[in-house]
């Protein structure tokens, strides 16, 4: 598998996206006045225990204060890009004995604030470098489980043993980190403890609420996380960033200088490489399947629900082959494109319903073998027999969709709008509230050009029947500012709006 990264640095905003084989898998942003927090250290203030679901809030200088839970206090780590161990079901000493009101405590973010909720922070604080990860308060050594070799993993560990030698801290070495030596292990070890140590002293000298520490920015983090051995290329369309890639890895990495290459086309970058339309196509709700299927991305409130039907592909003679197909060619795109618009909590996907056992384990292994290439943590479960697939996945910060869409104004983000035909009913029973209150004789009804044609074309007699039934005059006029469903009721003479007094659903 050929692996890309395209970097597009014009403009106020910086894109990093990650091509696999010539699609886009993964696509990040960052804007100068937005500010990522993932990886920040805060001194922060705790504002209140919670014992009833131990956890606490901590005023950490944001709008909403971050949230602490009980098993961010204890030690707990875990293989880069591995599994979870089942945190919550283990038992931790309870939150009120470990923090009090008004204690100034150290925490790192780990979830950016999504939605209405603040921030997530824990207090086991971890140094990411490039081949390494530090834990300062632990002595932990483990090695990532992308790694797969046994024999490489152990020689792994041990060299991380020896480099730790008797000092403090445990260390996670990276995915990157295969045939690593000691000397470089070693260096780079020294670097983050001495990092560690500035943030000590620095934390000594502030006052809570206070940023510490912040975390690389996107390109230095993605370069420091991803560039390694398995990237085939990666093109920059800016010169100093071009430069700045190169010195890094003359340090780091030089095997890799060759790999890095400077975009000076004149059509832009990411419309070169045919990722625009890619993202573009990353907001809509339908995504076509190259087998002629598709499948639905529905955003709920609770979880992401994705739908697979079979479309316009119908097989030749086998319908449970066909149904198969379409569930594999599936079960891949889904796995993109949960990578791609950074979907994360709970997911149920709703395949084709399949008979045979045998089946639903062939399409089981096809998203679990694609889910092997994301980088943030998933859990599947098995398919059941409905031909639901349950899984979840880590939600680091907003998806995509809530990053760089708002809800819509016309239909409060429903998706959804009144047809035409309901609109009118209920400016029918509007009117008819006006005949009751017998106020009013002359009324114009002022409606979206859509709801007047088909007042024209469908109910041509609406208005003169609706006239004699309430004893009124009616009169209808289009007024293309007003949203799809929404109408206004005004009274003669001096056209007072009453839709509020007639207008109930």
């Amino acid at each position: 598998m050929r692996r890309e990264i395209v970097i597009d640095a014009a403009g106020t905003e910086t894109r990093v996206a990650i091509v696999e084989d010539g699609r886009l898998v993964e696509l990040m942003h960052e804007r100068a006045e937005d500010e990522r927090m993932v990886g920040d250290l805060y001194l922060g203030r705790v504002e209140a225990v919670l014992p009833g679901i131990q956890a606490a809030f901590v005023d950490i200088g944001t709008e909403k204060s971050a949230f602490l839970h009980v098993s961010d206090l204890a030690e707990e780590v875990d293989d880069e890009n591995g599994n979870g161990t089942g945190r919550r079901s283990r038992r931790y000493p309870p939150i009120q004995d470990q923090v009090e009101r008004g204690q100034e405590i150290l925490v790192q973010v780990t979830k950016e604030p999504i939605g209405t909720k603040g921030p997530r922070v824990t207090s086991q604080i971890s140094l990411p470098g490039r081949f390494i990860v530090f834990i300062p308060d632990s002595s932990h050594v483990g090695v990532s489980r992308k790694i797969e070799d046994r024999e490489e993993r152990s020689r792994l560990r041990a060299v991380a043993r020896e480099a730790l030698g008797g000092g403090s801290g445990g260390v996670i070495v990276r995915t990157v980190s295969e045939e690593l030596n000691r000397k470089t292990l070693a260096k780079e070890l020294s670097t983050l403890r001495n990092t560690w140590t500035k943030i000590q002293r620095r934390e000594k000298s502030m006052k809570a609420p206070v940023l510490v520490h912040r975390e690389e920015e996107l390109t230095s983090g993605i370069i420091r996380d991803l560039f390694s051995e398995k990237i085939d290329l990666l093109t920059v369309n800016d010169r100093q960033l071009h430069h700045e890639i190169r010195s890094y890895l003359g340090q780091v990495g030089p095997e890799l200088l060759d790999r890095v290459t400077f975009y000076e086309g004149e059509t832009p970058i990411f419309d070169h490489f045919g990722i625009e339309e890619e993202i573009r196509a990353a907001f809509r709700r339908r995504v076509e399947l190259k087998s002629g299927g598709h499948i639905v991305i529905e955003h709920t409130e609770a979880l992401v629900a994705i739908d697979v039907n079979t479309g316009r592909y119908t097989g030749k003679k086998d319908p449970a082959k066909t149904i198969l197909r379409t569930n594999l060619d599936a079960a891949g795109e889904i796995a993109r494109q949960l990578r791609l618009r950074d979907i994360g909590g709970i997911i149920v996907c709703d395949f084709i319903d399949m008979d045979e056992k045998e089946a639903r384990e062939k399409v089981l292994n096809e998203i679990k073998s694609h889910l092997g290439r994301d980088r943030a943590r998933t859990k599947v479960f098995g398919i059941s027999d409905l031909g639901l697939l349950e899984m979840s996945r880590q939600r680091v910060r907003p998806s995509l969709v809530q990053m760089m869409t708002v809800p819509c104004t016309s239909c409060d983000g429903t998706g959804r709008v009144l047809a035409p035909e309901t609109v009118v009913r209920r400016i029918e029973r509007a009117l008819r509230r006006a005949k009751s209150l017998g106020e009013q004789r002359a009324i114009t009804m002022r409606v979206h050009p859509e709801v007047a044609l088909y007042l024209l074309e469908q109910e041509p007699e609406f208005l003169r029947t609706t006239s004699a039934e309430c004893g009124v005059d009616l009169d209808v006029r289009d007024d293309p500012l007003l949203e799809h469903d929404e109408y206004r009721i005004l009274a003669a003479p001096a056209d007072t709006d009453v839709t509020a007094r007639y207008a109930v659903t």
